[in-house]
């Protein structure tokens, strides 16, 4: 599909609900409003075009950069490139569209790295956000590596700000799911944080409780692992 043939296929897709719901989540005009199935009937059309996926980003459209980290090649990415993708994000929702697409890049233990400790809100989100969805990744973390980032969430969690509190919670969940060593630390670790503060605005989103959430993920994935076997 061509650019202008996206953007008007986005446009026919976006509705006024949707308009007035996404505002409440960050989501910034210029938007259409589309759904997330929209978009992914438009992901499964379009595949991977990476080209495509830039001109999208670059539009500054809310629905066109979902859009974009869903069909741009994550191969693709370079430093210069995941670092302009960071300074765009305006809100959680496109902060962890970056997330996605460069956890699944060259540069994403760079990116997590570079961008976990920054002061602007989005950065940072992303950065914990990389840092979350790769962390079971043994060639891009070690368990010394997992275990310097539980420390660091405990230090610092309660000082960030307000989605980086967020990610770093999830990426906390994330890094117990590596191995029972790292289970059992991360929620030592959450049960010490206690309860984590984010403000999620008017929406129905919830931060969980880390340690809750561990013990019932770990458990849903052993009973999967026995009804598999």
């Amino acid at each position: 599909m061509e650019f202008a043939e996206v953007m008007a296929a986005l446009e026919a897709e976006g509705t006024a609900q949707n308009r007035k719901i996404y505002p409440r989540h960050g989501a910034q005009e210029p938007m259409f409003g589309v759904s997330h199935a929209a978009l992914g009937k438009l992901e499964k059309k379009i595949k991977i075009d990476h080209e495509l996926g830039i001109a999208l980003w670059d539009s500054g459209n809310f629905d066109a950069r979902m859009l974009a980290a869903k069909v741009v090649d994550p191969d693709e990415f370079t430093v210069k490139l995941a670092d302009s993708w960071a300074r765009d994000a305006v809100c959680y929702q496109t902060a962890g569209a970056v997330a996605d697409v460069v956890a699944q890049s060259p540069v994403a233990r760079s990116r997590a790295d570079a961008w976990r400790d920054r002061k602007g809100e989005w950065v940072a989100s992303a950065g914990w956000g990389i840092a979350a969805r790769t962390c079971e990744d043994e060639d891009l973390w070690s368990i010394a590596d997992l275990r310097g980032l539980l420390r660091q969430v405990e230090e610092e969690i309660h000082e960030r700000p307000n989605r980086v509190r967020h990610e770093m919670n999830m990426a906390m969940i994330c890094i117990a799911l590596r191995n029972a060593a790292l289970q059992r630390l991360a929620i030592s670790a959450a049960r010490r944080v206690g309860h984590v503060e984010v403000d999620h605005g008017e929406t129905s989103c919830t931060t969980p409780d880390a340690a809750d959430y561990i013990e019932k993920t770990v458990g849903y994935r052993q009973r999967r692992t026995v009804r598999s076997g």
